[in-house]
């Protein structure tokens, strides 16, 4: 295993619940490999968006990071993106998916992020975790139109569960990912994160996000059932693992204080037991 890979591993294990190292520990070797790479790419883009150092720095790292990919995809790859390669050429990663993921990582960087409006929101999803289910759908062997179908769907179900879980910790760091019109509609005109989350009706302005995760996660769901079942297990305990979460979010409330939700370990056993083996 590269460096990339056990540090990638590493990372996941520490995953909130391990539920994104569970469901990839159940692939072929070659497949959580490579999957472990994606992560670790990933991983390391965000922690540029997230550093809080000066924006114009952070810009700049994200153009070395789209140089290297251009540089992985034009046969020079650079060390930090060697572990690329092989999956690149097994699985037929797209370039293009690459580039999306840092695009959105740069959303974050050029300014905070504070109630975008809903088309501002999906595209930010799209990036940050749709395009990053595009490439992991290939890695689990999917049909192209069912991949490019479940990782729309599922890569927003899981973002925006991660938005709602992350309310408080988003808030700390000048961040709003809820968007302007369920704010709006709950009667919230504030930017502000941390005015928004004292709000008495900030759990109005929840429900309308949960309702948009609930029905991707159906959409999602639909795609997996017409799917061969080995293709599907390891996006099924995703899935199952942060519809969990989500439920576990919305039986807590959205009035501070607001206690963390992980996933409790016999919970994701149960899954891991339940679809890994279907």
């Amino acid at each position: 295993m590269s460096a990339a890979q056990q540090q990638a591993d590493g990372a996941a294990k520490r995953a909130s619940g391990s539920s994104f190292y569970a469901a990839m520990r159940i692939l072929p070797r070659a497949r959580r490999d490579a999957i472990f790479e994606i992560y670790s790419f990933c991983r390391a883009v965000d922690d540029v968006a997230d550093d809080g150092g000066p924006r114009d720095e952070r810009l700049a790292e994200l153009q070395r990071w789209r140089a290297d990919v251009d540089a992985l995809y034009a046969g020079a790859a650079p060390p930090r993106l060697h572990g690329l390669v092989e999956p690149v050429r097994a699985f037929g990663l797209q370039r293009a998916d690459f580039l999306a993921i840092v695009d959105g990582m740069e959303m974050d960087v050029v300014s905070d992020i504070r109630a975008p409006n809903l088309e501002t929101l999906d595209l930010y999803c799209d990036r940050v975790a749709s395009a990053v289910g595009r490439l992991c759908v290939k890695v689990f062997g999917m049909e192209a139109a069912v991949g490019e179908a479940l990782a729309h769907h599922l890569g927003r179900a899981l973002q925006l569960t991660n938005i709602l879980r992350d309310i408080d910790e988003d808030a700390a760091i000048g961040r709003l990912y809820l968007p302007r019109e369920a704010l709006h509609l709950a009667g919230i005109t504030t930017l502000d994160p941390a005015q928004a989350l004292k709000h008495p009706r900030l759990g109005k302005a929840c429900a309308a996000v949960v309702a948009r995760a609930r029905e991707h996660f159906r959409q999602a769901d639909a795609v997996m059932t017409r799917c061969p079942r080995r293709t599907v297990r390891t996006p099924r305990i995703m899935a199952e693992a942060y519809k969990s979460i989500l439920g576990r979010l919305v039986a807590r409330g959205w009035s501070a204080p607001r206690p963390p939700i992980h996933m409790s370990r016999p919970r994701l056993v149960w899954i891991v037991l339940r679809y890994a083996f279907i």
